[in-house]
Protein backbone atom coordinates (compact mmCIF):
# COMPACT_ATOMS: atom_id res chain seq x y z
CA UNK A 1 0.00 0.00 0.00
CA UNK A 2 1.11 3.84 -0.78
CA UNK A 3 1.23 5.29 2.50
CA UNK A 4 1.92 9.15 3.39
CA UNK A 5 3.24 10.03 6.36
CA UNK A 6 3.80 13.47 7.88
CA UNK A 7 5.75 13.84 11.18
CA UNK A 8 8.49 11.72 11.74
CA UNK A 9 9.05 13.00 15.98
CA UNK A 10 9.26 10.66 18.97
CA UNK A 11 6.64 8.58 17.67
CA UNK A 12 6.15 9.14 14.21
CA UNK A 13 9.45 8.05 13.62
CA UNK A 14 8.54 4.52 14.68
CA UNK A 15 5.59 4.05 13.24
CA UNK A 16 6.77 5.34 9.63
CA UNK A 17 9.63 2.67 10.06
CA UNK A 18 7.12 -0.16 11.26
CA UNK A 19 5.11 0.66 7.96
CA UNK A 20 8.25 0.51 5.92
CA UNK A 21 9.48 -2.75 7.51
CA UNK A 22 6.13 -3.91 6.72
CA UNK A 23 6.60 -3.68 3.53
CA UNK A 24 4.19 -0.46 2.60
CA UNK A 25 5.67 2.39 -0.33
CA UNK A 26 5.94 4.94 2.49
CA UNK A 27 6.12 9.00 1.70
CA UNK A 28 7.31 10.55 4.34
CA UNK A 29 7.52 14.74 5.23
CA UNK A 30 8.70 16.70 8.39
CA UNK A 31 10.19 20.30 8.68
CA UNK A 32 13.50 18.42 10.06
CA UNK A 33 15.72 17.10 6.95
CA UNK A 34 17.50 15.24 9.32
CA UNK A 35 14.17 13.91 10.54
CA UNK A 36 13.44 12.74 6.78
CA UNK A 37 16.97 11.53 5.70
CA UNK A 38 16.95 8.88 8.58
CA UNK A 39 13.77 7.14 7.13
CA UNK A 40 14.82 7.75 3.40
CA UNK A 41 17.82 5.97 4.67
CA UNK A 42 15.47 2.82 5.60
CA UNK A 43 13.70 3.29 2.58
CA UNK A 44 11.24 5.86 2.89
CA UNK A 45 10.46 8.22 -0.10
CA UNK A 46 11.08 12.46 0.68
CA UNK A 47 9.14 15.22 -0.01
CA UNK A 48 8.71 18.12 -0.24
CA UNK A 49 5.91 18.94 1.64
CA UNK A 50 2.04 17.72 2.60
CA UNK A 51 0.47 18.45 -0.43
CA UNK A 52 3.26 16.31 -2.25
CA UNK A 53 2.87 13.46 0.02
CA UNK A 54 -1.19 13.85 -0.48
CA UNK A 55 -0.09 13.50 -4.54
CA UNK A 56 1.46 10.63 -4.22
CA UNK A 57 -0.72 8.47 -1.74
CA UNK A 58 -4.28 7.75 -0.87
CA UNK A 59 -3.90 7.60 2.34
CA UNK A 60 -1.87 10.21 4.09
CA UNK A 61 -1.22 9.13 7.96
CA UNK A 62 -0.17 12.28 10.46
CA UNK A 63 1.57 12.18 13.97
CA UNK A 64 1.67 15.98 15.02
CA UNK A 65 2.20 17.37 18.48
CA UNK A 66 -1.16 20.28 18.64
CA UNK A 67 -4.29 20.65 17.35
CA UNK A 68 -3.13 23.95 15.61
CA UNK A 69 -0.18 22.05 13.57
CA UNK A 70 -2.54 19.26 12.49
CA UNK A 71 -5.22 21.72 10.88
CA UNK A 72 -2.50 23.35 9.42
CA UNK A 73 -1.08 20.40 7.80
CA UNK A 74 -4.20 19.02 6.72
CA UNK A 75 -5.68 21.99 5.83
CA UNK A 76 -3.74 24.61 5.43
CA UNK A 77 -1.87 26.17 1.91
CA UNK A 78 0.24 23.37 0.52
CA UNK A 79 -1.63 21.22 2.99
CA UNK A 80 -2.69 17.47 2.51
CA UNK A 81 -6.23 18.96 1.08
CA UNK A 82 -4.36 20.06 -1.92
CA UNK A 83 -3.17 17.18 -2.64
CA UNK A 84 -3.94 15.17 -5.56
CA UNK A 85 -4.30 11.73 -4.88
CA UNK A 86 -5.45 11.38 -1.06
CA UNK A 87 -8.49 9.99 -0.39
CA UNK A 88 -7.81 9.60 3.32
CA UNK A 89 -6.16 11.55 6.03
CA UNK A 90 -5.58 9.50 9.15
CA UNK A 91 -4.70 11.54 11.80
CA UNK A 92 -2.89 9.71 14.53
CA UNK A 93 -2.10 12.68 16.74
CA UNK A 94 -4.16 14.14 19.50
CA UNK A 95 -6.74 17.07 18.83
CA UNK A 96 -9.77 16.58 20.69
CA UNK A 97 -13.06 15.99 19.31
CA UNK A 98 -13.55 19.23 18.22
CA UNK A 99 -10.53 19.38 15.95
CA UNK A 100 -11.51 15.93 14.81
CA UNK A 101 -15.17 17.04 13.23
CA UNK A 102 -14.11 20.41 12.20
CA UNK A 103 -11.09 18.27 10.06
CA UNK A 104 -13.63 15.91 8.87
CA UNK A 105 -15.96 18.66 7.60
CA UNK A 106 -13.41 20.52 5.70
CA UNK A 107 -12.02 17.59 4.26
CA UNK A 108 -15.17 15.81 3.43
CA UNK A 109 -15.90 19.02 0.99
CA UNK A 110 -12.44 18.02 -0.98
CA UNK A 111 -13.89 13.99 -0.56
CA UNK A 112 -10.73 13.25 1.44
CA UNK A 113 -12.27 11.29 4.66
CA UNK A 114 -11.28 12.19 7.87
CA UNK A 115 -10.07 9.51 10.49
CA UNK A 116 -9.36 9.69 13.71
CA UNK A 117 -6.79 7.47 15.50
CA UNK A 118 -5.27 8.86 17.88
CA UNK A 119 -2.35 6.39 19.41
CA UNK A 120 -1.01 5.36 22.93
CA UNK A 121 1.37 3.60 24.18
CA UNK A 122 4.29 6.33 24.38
CA UNK A 123 7.43 6.07 22.50
CA UNK A 124 8.48 2.21 23.62
CA UNK A 125 4.56 0.99 22.31
CA UNK A 126 5.96 2.93 18.82
CA UNK A 127 9.08 1.50 18.49
CA UNK A 128 7.72 -2.04 19.70
CA UNK A 129 4.83 -1.81 17.27
CA UNK A 130 2.39 -2.28 20.43
CA UNK A 131 0.06 0.76 20.10
CA UNK A 132 -3.07 1.10 20.77
CA UNK A 133 -4.94 2.66 18.03
CA UNK A 134 -8.55 4.26 18.50
CA UNK A 135 -9.76 4.49 15.11
CA UNK A 136 -12.89 6.22 14.54
CA UNK A 137 -14.54 6.85 11.43
CA UNK A 138 -16.74 5.83 8.45
CA UNK A 139 -17.01 1.85 8.73
CA UNK A 140 -15.60 0.91 4.94
CA UNK A 141 -12.62 3.42 4.87
CA UNK A 142 -11.19 2.17 8.47
CA UNK A 143 -11.54 -1.21 7.09
CA UNK A 144 -9.03 -0.37 3.75
CA UNK A 145 -6.75 1.06 6.35
CA UNK A 146 -6.56 -1.02 9.21
CA UNK A 147 -3.94 -3.45 8.13
CA UNK A 148 -1.34 -0.82 7.55
CA UNK A 149 -2.73 0.28 11.09
CA UNK A 150 -1.47 -3.37 12.86
CA UNK A 151 1.54 -2.31 11.71
CA UNK A 152 1.97 -0.24 14.33
CA UNK A 153 -0.42 -1.51 16.94
CA UNK A 154 -3.78 -3.42 18.18
CA UNK A 155 -6.59 -1.55 16.08
CA UNK A 156 -9.62 -0.62 18.02
CA UNK A 157 -12.69 0.11 15.95
CA UNK A 158 -14.74 3.17 18.24
CA UNK A 159 -17.38 4.60 16.42
CA UNK A 160 -18.44 5.71 13.04
CA UNK A 161 -18.75 9.18 14.94
CA UNK A 162 -16.37 11.64 14.15
CA UNK A 163 -13.98 12.74 16.87
CA UNK A 164 -15.06 9.27 18.68
CA UNK A 165 -11.30 7.89 18.94
CA UNK A 166 -10.16 11.47 20.27
CA UNK A 167 -12.38 11.56 22.91
CA UNK A 168 -11.30 8.05 23.60
CA UNK A 169 -7.34 8.56 24.03
CA UNK A 170 -8.80 11.54 26.18
CA UNK A 171 -9.99 9.39 28.52
CA UNK A 172 -7.39 7.50 28.50
CA UNK A 173 -4.88 10.10 28.78
CA UNK A 174 -6.10 11.87 31.88
CA UNK A 175 -6.27 8.15 33.62
CA UNK A 176 -2.41 8.40 32.61
CA UNK A 177 -1.60 11.65 33.71
CA UNK A 178 -3.44 11.28 37.23
CA UNK A 179 -1.78 7.88 38.21
CA UNK A 180 1.56 9.74 37.08
CA UNK A 181 0.43 13.12 39.47
CA UNK A 182 -0.96 10.97 42.48
CA UNK A 183 1.81 8.44 42.37
CA UNK A 184 4.42 11.34 42.38
CA UNK A 185 2.72 12.94 45.59
CA UNK A 186 2.56 9.45 46.98
CA UNK A 187 5.73 8.30 46.48
CA UNK A 188 7.30 12.06 47.81
CA UNK A 189 5.21 11.41 50.87
CA UNK A 190 7.02 7.90 52.00
CA UNK A 191 9.99 8.84 50.91
CA UNK A 192 9.91 11.89 53.55
CA UNK A 193 8.43 9.58 56.06
CA UNK A 194 11.45 7.53 55.84
CA UNK A 195 11.13 4.83 53.56
CA UNK A 196 12.75 2.71 50.82
CA UNK A 197 10.91 4.17 47.13
CA UNK A 198 12.22 0.46 45.58
CA UNK A 199 10.01 -1.32 48.25
CA UNK A 200 7.41 1.20 48.49
CA UNK A 201 6.72 0.36 44.65
CA UNK A 202 7.34 -3.50 44.81
CA UNK A 203 4.11 -3.49 47.64
CA UNK A 204 2.28 -1.10 45.59
CA UNK A 205 2.31 -2.74 42.40
CA UNK A 206 1.84 -6.39 44.60
CA UNK A 207 -1.39 -4.37 45.63
CA UNK A 208 -4.18 -2.43 44.76
CA UNK A 209 -2.56 1.01 44.47
CA UNK A 210 -0.74 -0.68 41.12
CA UNK A 211 -0.93 1.90 37.78
CA UNK A 212 1.02 2.96 34.77
CA UNK A 213 3.50 5.38 36.86
CA UNK A 214 4.47 2.17 39.58
CA UNK A 215 4.53 -0.23 37.13
CA UNK A 216 7.19 1.66 34.41
CA UNK A 217 7.90 5.12 34.76
CA UNK A 218 9.36 5.56 38.14
CA UNK A 219 11.26 2.11 37.80
CA UNK A 220 12.64 3.45 34.43
CA UNK A 221 12.71 7.50 34.89
CA UNK A 222 12.41 8.59 38.48
CA UNK A 223 14.15 6.08 40.77
CA UNK A 224 17.70 6.73 38.21
CA UNK A 225 16.23 10.30 37.96
CA UNK A 226 16.87 10.03 34.34
CA UNK A 227 13.16 11.92 33.20
CA UNK A 228 13.74 10.07 30.14
CA UNK A 229 10.32 8.80 29.41
CA UNK A 230 9.65 10.95 25.53
CA UNK A 231 6.59 12.47 25.93
CA UNK A 232 6.47 15.93 27.58
CA UNK A 233 4.87 17.43 30.59
CA UNK A 234 3.60 20.58 28.00
CA UNK A 235 2.13 17.67 25.64
CA UNK A 236 0.44 15.61 28.50
CA UNK A 237 -1.18 19.49 29.83
CA UNK A 238 -2.02 20.29 26.37
CA UNK A 239 -4.30 16.77 26.45
CA UNK A 240 -5.40 17.29 30.04
CA UNK A 241 -7.03 20.66 28.68
CA UNK A 242 -8.54 19.21 25.73
CA UNK A 243 -9.91 16.55 27.75
CA UNK A 244 -11.43 19.17 30.04
CA UNK A 245 -12.80 21.56 27.36
CA UNK A 246 -14.12 18.58 26.32
CA UNK A 247 -15.84 17.61 29.63
CA UNK A 248 -16.74 21.35 30.27
CA UNK A 249 -18.57 20.68 26.83
CA UNK A 250 -20.32 17.86 27.87
CA UNK A 251 -21.25 19.29 31.19
CA UNK A 252 -19.36 16.31 33.16
CA UNK A 253 -17.17 17.82 36.80
CA UNK A 254 -13.90 17.01 36.52
CA UNK A 255 -12.46 18.30 39.88
CA UNK A 256 -9.25 15.72 39.93
CA UNK A 257 -8.19 16.46 37.04
CA UNK A 258 -8.42 19.78 37.16
CA UNK A 259 -5.74 19.60 40.17
CA UNK A 260 -3.99 17.06 37.87
CA UNK A 261 -3.44 19.95 35.15
CA UNK A 262 -2.41 22.66 37.96
CA UNK A 263 0.43 20.22 38.75
CA UNK A 264 1.37 19.70 35.37
CA UNK A 265 1.32 23.80 34.38
CA UNK A 266 3.47 23.72 38.00
CA UNK A 267 5.81 21.26 36.20
CA UNK A 268 5.83 23.39 32.68
CA UNK A 269 6.37 26.69 34.85
CA UNK A 270 8.77 25.51 37.45
CA UNK A 271 11.25 22.69 35.10
CA UNK A 272 10.27 23.74 31.92
CA UNK A 273 8.45 23.21 28.87
CA UNK A 274 10.59 20.22 27.55
CA UNK A 275 10.41 18.68 31.11
CA UNK A 276 9.48 15.05 30.52
CA UNK A 277 5.80 13.95 31.64
CA UNK A 278 7.84 12.33 34.66
CA UNK A 279 9.30 15.24 35.86
CA UNK A 280 5.78 16.15 38.12
CA UNK A 281 7.06 14.61 40.76
CA UNK A 282 9.85 17.43 41.20
CA UNK A 283 7.63 20.28 42.17
CA UNK A 284 6.74 18.07 45.25
CA UNK A 285 9.85 16.98 46.06
CA UNK A 286 11.51 20.35 46.25
CA UNK A 287 8.32 21.58 48.25
CA UNK A 288 9.13 18.30 50.55
CA UNK A 289 12.29 18.48 50.50
CA UNK A 290 13.60 15.26 49.41
CA UNK A 291 14.07 13.03 45.97
CA UNK A 292 12.06 10.00 44.96
CA UNK A 293 15.72 8.29 44.28
CA UNK A 294 17.93 5.06 44.05
CA UNK A 295 21.58 5.33 43.01
CA UNK A 296 22.25 2.59 40.55
CA UNK A 297 18.25 1.76 39.87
Amino acid sequence: MDIGFIGLGNMGAHMARRLVEAGHRVIVYDTRQEAIGNLSARGAIAARSPAEVADAAETVMASLPTPDIVLAVATGPRGVIEGGRVRRFVDLSTTGSAMAQRLFKLLAARNIVQIDSPVSGGVKGAEKGTLAVMASGPRADVAVVEPALQAIGKVFFISEQPGAGQTMKLANNVLSATAMAATSEAMVMGVKAGLDPRIMLEVINAGTGRNTATEDKFTRAVLPGTFDLGFTATLMLKDVKLCLAEAKTLGVPMEVIEAVARLFQLTCEEVGPDADITAVVRPIEARAGVKVRTPGA
